[in-house]
């Protein structure tokens, strides 16, 4: 086999209709598309969701909810998953600063903690947002919660 004798499978490719070209061709005239109306003629585009005068479905199907623009997202991290990120990457506290240095988060990520597992390690912990119970916690164990803003 050499690459000059390579063809298509047989059927596999079909040859395009030539319109317009002629009478004779048997597709000449109107060039199959019918007589007359914006369809027959050059330009037309039809409308992205246009379902032919039946009420789209945008407008059929009700509204729900709403998207609150004052929301604030956080990257949540559990008191049982710091313990293995202070092993795994020696921090020796937990603040914005060595989470990006470590690339677990983006340069204007906020950093929230919650109390989801159990803390052993006494850690200082300079974060944007802490739940009452990951405070309580922390503070047990003997390590230290500054909110920074």
């Amino acid at each position: 086999m050499k690459l000059h004798s390579l063809k298509p499978a047989a059927g596999s490719t079909h040859k395009s209709k030539r319109l317009g070209r002629g009478e004779a061709s048997g597709k000449g005239g109107t060039s199959t598309k019918g007589n007359k109306g914006s369809q027959s003629r050059a330009g037309y585009q039809r409308k992205n969701a246009h379902e032919g005068g039946q009420m789209p479905i945008q407008r059929r199907v009700p509204k729900r909810g709403f998207k609150n623009i004052n929301r604030v997202e956080y990257i949540v991290f559990n008191l049982g998953r710091i313990d293995s990120m202070v092993e795994k990457y020696a921090l020796s506290e937990f603040s914005k600063e060595s989470l990006r240095n470590q690339k677990l988060i983006k340069r204007n990520d906020k950093v929230k903690i919650l109390a989801t597992g159990e803390i052993k390690s006494k850690l200082a912990f300079k974060v944007d947002a802490i739940s009452e119970k990951a405070k309580v916690a922390i503070e047990a164990v003997g390590g230290t919660v500054e909110i920074v803003k």
